[in-house]
C-alpha cells in the first residue's frame, strides 16, 4: 500500500484466531481487537466493526471540542459523547446509516460556549468524512 495522500495513514488488520470473526488492530503502537457479537457468531472478543467506527466519531467529537476549548480558555472540565447507530431509509428509500450523538458539557461554560462547542462538535474530521462519504479503493496484495 503506498501513501501518497496527505495526512495519509495506514493500519494493519489480520485474523486472530480467535474464532471465526476475531480480528488484530495495529494501529501504529496500539493493538486492538474487533470480533462480531456472539449472536452473529464470532466471540465477542472486541468491538464489532460498526463499533469501532462510533468510537472514532465520539472520540474525535471530544477531542475537537477539548482542543477548541483550551485554545479559547474556556471552562470545559469534562465532555463526553454518546452515539447511537442505526439504519433508516433515506428521502430516495435506499437505507441510510444515522449517527446520533448525545454531548455532555460539565463546567461553567455560558450557553454561548455551549452552542459554540456543539458547533464545533460537527467540524470534527471523523464527522466530516462520514457525512461527506469516502472514496475506497481496494486491490489484491
Amino acid at each position: 500500500m503506498t501513501a501518497s495522500a496527505k495526512g495519509s495513514r495506514e493500519i494493519s488488520v489480520g485474523e486472530s484466531g480467535l474464532g471465526p470473526y476475531g480480528q488484530i488492530i495495529v494501529a501504529g503502537r496500539h493493538v486492538l481487537a474487533a470480533d462480531e457479537a456472539e449472536s452473529l457468531g464470532g466471540r465477542d472478543t472486541g468491538p464489532d466493526p460498526y463499533e469501532l467506527v462510533m468510537s472514532g466519531l465520539g472520540a474525535c467529537t471530544a477531542m475537537t471540542m477539548r482542543m477548541y476549548a483550551e485554545r479559547k480558555q474556556w471552562p470545559l472540565v469534562r465532555s463526553s459523547v454518546q452515539v447511537r447507530h442505526s439504519k433508516v431509509a433515506g428521502a430516495d428509500g435506499k437505507p441510510l446509516d444515522r449517527f446520533e450523538r448525545v454531548i455532555t458539557l460539565e463546567g461553567d461554560l455560558s450557553e454561548e460556549q455551549r452552542q459554540r462547542l456543539l458547533e464545533i462538535a460537527n467540524k470534527c474530521p471523523v464527522h466530516q468524512t462520514l457525512s461527506h462519504g469516502s472514496d475506497i479503493q481496494t486491490s489484491l496484495a
